[in-house]
């Protein structure tokens, strides 16, 4: 349901229970003023009154819809030629029943629904609090001699303690600096270790003008901003340098020479002296998935390969992914990433692996994978779908019905996510168009949008 619905449900219940609360009280005081006084009348209280809920669970027993029924439902919509190649999948999501299937064991160019691997995996690996803590150790051999420690956060945050961060619950610089300035070490030098993450800071299929379009930067250890130049602009450029970015802004709060701030890795062992946490994983992944932002998606595919044993880079991150998926039965065979976003263009997976993913966590047998659910950006309502889905003409009433992960990339559209058709029984989707036509986004829409309009049962 749409979240304007549920809100406005919430607020009727706890309107009728305030209400009836009220008259209980006053009826209860009616009652003891009126115990000394024969002559006063009691009013009988007033009728209970029930609420009509606004979310309302979908029925175990709504029927399935046929393959036929879908097959000819889907005929109109996937005749447009703005569509390029189509590879897809329709899957009930309580039987994982494949109800549809066009190319879905084609390897194809998923873009930003590559994020859903991503998130599964996240949510299979680490504990749903899990933070990541960014340090200044001292080294006590060189007195004022400072080292902040990157430990995988790439949101830390440059903005002053009464200001919004862009990134939710980000950790701040000013935070480290005052703990700096508390622990009594007078500052002399400010260095950087980026040695927490290995490997290269580009993925291959990477196009470097994407930094100053916005969708990436080089993914290290520490950043500011997420390597966001203009933290407070939708579509700020990144920094090729987000890690010395950050240790400039520490440098600044510290009141020293930024230009002087090197990359080196800490002293072994070194005394901490400050620190910070970043938000807990569900927020992040919450962010991450509604922005869909490159960056983010990176740092967490470092974070598994972490929490699994491997290399905390590009391969380690792919490969912690797709073994944790595997290890529930997601066929990954066909799957060919190099990046944990979706961004590079050498990446290649089947729509029938990205359909399996989201059935998994649909389905009844993976509850661990159920918040992913909740992280997909809601058809006219959140995220990258906020503004589509929104010409009734053309999407009926999908909007708030249907949640998907978008990806896009020049002449690639792609949606995974799950709909709710029209006689109530949920259908995971997962839809993929490569070298699509000048409409291909608009194309896709109507393809997912006619699941929800049809009971799709002759």
């Amino acid at each position: 349901m749409c979240p304007r619905q549920w809100r406005r449900s919430t607020h009727v219940t706890i309107g009728v229970s305030v209400l009836l609360l009220v008259v209980a009280v006053l009826t209860v005081a009616v009652v003891i003023t009126g115990a000394h006084d024969p002559s006063r009348q009691v009013a009988p209280p007033p009728a209970v009154v029930a609420a009509d809920p606004g979310v309302v669970p979908v029925s175990d027993g709504a029927p399935m819809p046929t393959a036929a029924g879908i097959t000819a439902a889907l005929a109109a919509a996937l005749a447009d030629p703005d569509l390029g190649f189509l590879g897809g999948r329709v899957t009930d999501a309580a039987s994982a029943t494949e109800l549809w299937s066009q190319h879905d064991d084609m390897p194809m160019l998923p873009a930003s629904t590559n994020k859903v691997l991503t998130t599964a995996a996240a949510l299979l690996t680490l504990d749903r609090d899990a933070t990541l803590t960014t340090r200044v150790v001292a080294d006590d051999t060189a007195p004022g001699a400072l080292v902040l420690v990157g430990g995988g956060d790439p949101v830390l945050s440059a903005a002053g303690p009464d200001e919004d961060t862009w990134y939710g619950g980000a950790a701040r610089i000013s935070d480290l600096a005052a703990q700096v300035r508390a622990s009594g070490v007078t500052p002399t030098t400010l260095q950087v270790d980026l040695s927490a993450f290995s490997g290269a800071t580009m993925a291959p299929g990477w196009d470097p003008l994407d930094i100053d379009g916005g969708d990436i930067a080089p993914i290290e250890a520490v950043m500011l901003d997420a390597g966001r130049i203009q933290p407070t602009t939708v579509e700020s450029k990144r920094s090729t340098t987000p890690g010395l970015d950050a240790g400039r802004a520490l440098a600044v709060a510290l009141g020293l020479d930024p230009a002087a701030v090197t990359i080196a890795r800490a002293p072994v062992p070194g005394r901490e002296v400050a620190a910070v946490r970043s938000a807990p994983l569900m927020l992040r992944l919450r962010q991450m998935m509604y922005a869909s932002d490159n960056v983010m998606a990176e740092s967490i595919g470092r974070e598994i390969a972490a929490a699994t044993g491997r290399p905390h880079s590009f391969p380690g991150g792919v490969d912690a992914v797709l073994h944790q998926l595997a290890g529930i039965g997601i066929d990954t065979a066909e799957a060919t990433l190099v990046d944990s976003s979706g961004l590079s263009l050498d990446d290649r997976l089947t729509p029938k692996t990205l359909d399996e993913v989201v059935q998994a966590a649909a389905g009844p047998d993976h509850l661990a994978l159920r918040p992913l659910l909740d992280l997909l950006p809601i058809a006219g309502g959140s995220g990258t779908l906020s503004d589509r889905f929104l010409d009734r003409d053309r999407d009926g009433d999908a909007a708030g019905w249907l949640r998907a992960k978008t990806g896009s990339l020049t002449a690639t559209n792609a949606l995974a996510g799950v709909v709710t058709d029209r006689g109530g029984r949920v259908l995971t989707f997962t839809l993929i168009s490569n070298d699509a036509g000048p409409t291909g986004r608009t194309a896709i829409d109507t393809v997912a949008a006619t699941l929800r309009s049809c009971g799709c049962r002759t």
